[in-house]
């Protein structure tokens, strides 16, 4: 058996990665969008392995200078007469950085996504908590975390991927249920206070978690091999997969984007230079007035800053700010997008240095924090390189989410996805048809059905919603229901609908 607790065999950890690499949900990520769907014709679009596969490599080197550091503080202890490292000796104190680990962990960070990346993930919360009966819900990081703790057993005779308990904890970029959060209110906790994920919304618990009940176990377990580790934060390893998560997330979709014509130089830069040009009258404005004009350029820049003032007043500066959106609007409204991306060498040449030197400049804006922010973590970015990423993020979903034209196709692709759900629930509840569902679902009702029960039995302040005998069954089967949705690729969803649907003839 390949179990480890915290610091294992180095040997152990290529292991998980390999492991992780063979499995059928990572290679799903092939056909699972990432932003916007591949189109068929033009520039390839990146996917959620593509992605995945670029967080690893950004998580590599950041996790590589850490060990670097961490190395050196070894060697002074062991007397070799090197200098001790203050950042090494934190490093070390809070539980290690293996690169990977780390690397591990990037590629697993998006096996719980289901079809059509985020759009899918909020269809299948909102379907599962108000249609099928799971207060909940859906979550893509907590698919993660069960998928590689149960779901996936690459075909052998123990559940999930028995990983170390480095490499699991790695992947718990919220560390809470979301039950925990339920009837926390912002006159308990402010929103300034709560964890990046929790969300405000008192009733429903928190937005973003890592573990369902269900894993609510396996996740004390793990996380009880990082002692220096508080309650609510996420390990070094899992800090540094995160924020390179953020740093991929930020600048390689601008690859896509400027490559597939979606950007326009006079939207994004207008946005920018009004706001560098009226910031100061932006700022004496009400907040409901700048709601209200939000379509007018420079609004909805300052709507950001307002947000990031409110949320994170323990890094948001106003002067940080000004200075990323100037960097942003120079080297993005600027340069990036000149010229019209043609396809052509210079064309390339371009995009690719752009998304090198801020890759460089970004993994080398670290900081390593012994006692960090409850919304921050123990590795992030400086103040000045966090202010870009948030620029850069808001190019990425003001100019690209928000569009108009993107409208009309996903409202199709969650109807694919809500059309799913629910016709797997009319089919096992139907009482004479219901055998003849997927092998894989009906056994995956009856163990998600087991495990509430026994939950129940052992740990009954982990669930939540209707725990009687028929209302714990329900909530199996919509588990199981979920579980079967979201391990599909987007083809397969579409495919699947068809058929459900009675869109296809079958021979």
């Amino acid at each position: 058996m390949h179990l480890a607790d915290g610091r294992g065999d180095p040997q152990e950890y290529r292991i998980d990665l390999e492991r992780i690499r063979f499995s059928s949900y990572f290679a799903r990520l092939s056909d699972v969008t990432q932003v916007v769907p591949q189109s068929g014709v033009g520039p390839v679009m990146h996917n959620r392995l593509t992605h995945s596969l670029k967080v690893s490599a950004v998580a590599r080197v950041i996790a590589a200078k850490l060990a670097g550091h961490e190395a050196q503080h070894a060697a002074f202890l062991r007397g070799d007469g090197a200098e001790d490292d203050p950042i090494g000796a934190l490093v070390a104190g809070l539980g290690g950085c293996d690169t990977i680990v780390v690397q591990s962990a990037a590629h697993a960070h998006d096996l719980g996504h289901p079809p059509f990346g985020h759009l899918g993930e909020r269809v299948l919360d909102r379907v599962a908590r108000e249609r099928l009966g799971l207060a909940e819900g859906f979550e893509g990081n907590a698919q993660t975390f069960r998928i590689v703790t149960g779901l996936d057993t690459l075909g052998r005779d123990f559940p999930g991927l028995n990983l170390t308990a480095a490499t699991r904890a790695a992947t718990l970029k919220y560390p809470w249920t979301r039950a925990e959060w339920i009837g926390v209110g912002l006159a308990e906790k402010p929103v300034e206070e709560r964890p990046r994920g929790v969300g405000a919304d008192a009733a429903g618990g928190a937005e973003k978690f890592s573990a369902k009940a269900l894993e609510a176990g396996e996740m004390e377990s793990v996380l009880a091999a990082f002692p220096r580790i508080r309650a609510g934060e996420q390990t070094i390893e899992c800090a540094v997969m995160d924020l390179a998560d953020d740093i991929a997330y930020a600048v390689h979709d601008l690859d896509d984007f400027t490559r597939a014509g979606v950007l326009q130089q006079s939207t994004v830069s207008g946005e920018l230079r009004a706001w560098l040009a009226d910031a100061g009258v932006l700022a004496g404005e009400e907040l409901p007035a700048i709601e209200f004009g939000w379509r007018a350029p420079g609004r909805s820049l300052e709507l950001l800053w307002r947000r990031l003032q409110l949320k994170d007043g323990w890094i948001a500066d106003r002067d940080a700010f000004t200075a990323a959106v100037r960097r942003v609007s120079e080297e993005v409204g600027e340069a990036l997008l000149s010229s019209p991306y043609d396809g052509g060498i210079e064309s390339e040449r371009a995009v690719s240095g752009f998304t090198r030197r801020w890759i460089e400049h970004l993994r080398t804006s670290i900081v390593v924090d012994e006692r960090p922010h409850v919304r921050s973590g123990h590795v992030r970015l400086d103040q000045q390189a966090w202010h870009e990423v948030m620029v850069l993020k808001f190019v990425h979903s003001h100019f690209v989410l928000e569009r108009p034209e993107l409208g009309q196709p996903q409202r199709g692709m969650a109807k694919v996805v809500e059309g799913l759900a629910l016709g797997f629930e009319d089919w096992l509840t139907d009482r004479e048809d219901a055998g003849r569902a997927p092998r894989r679902l009906l056994e995956w009702v009856e163990e998600a059905t087991e495990a509430s029960f026994e939950l129940r039995r052992d740990r009954p302040e982990l669930l939540s919603g209707d725990t009687s005998d028929a209302g714990l069954r329900r909530q199996g089967r919509a588990r199981a229901i979920l579980d079967y949705v979201a391990s599909l690729s987007d083809q397969q969803a579409v495919t699947t609908h068809r058929a459900l649907i009675g869109g296809v003839s079958v021979e």
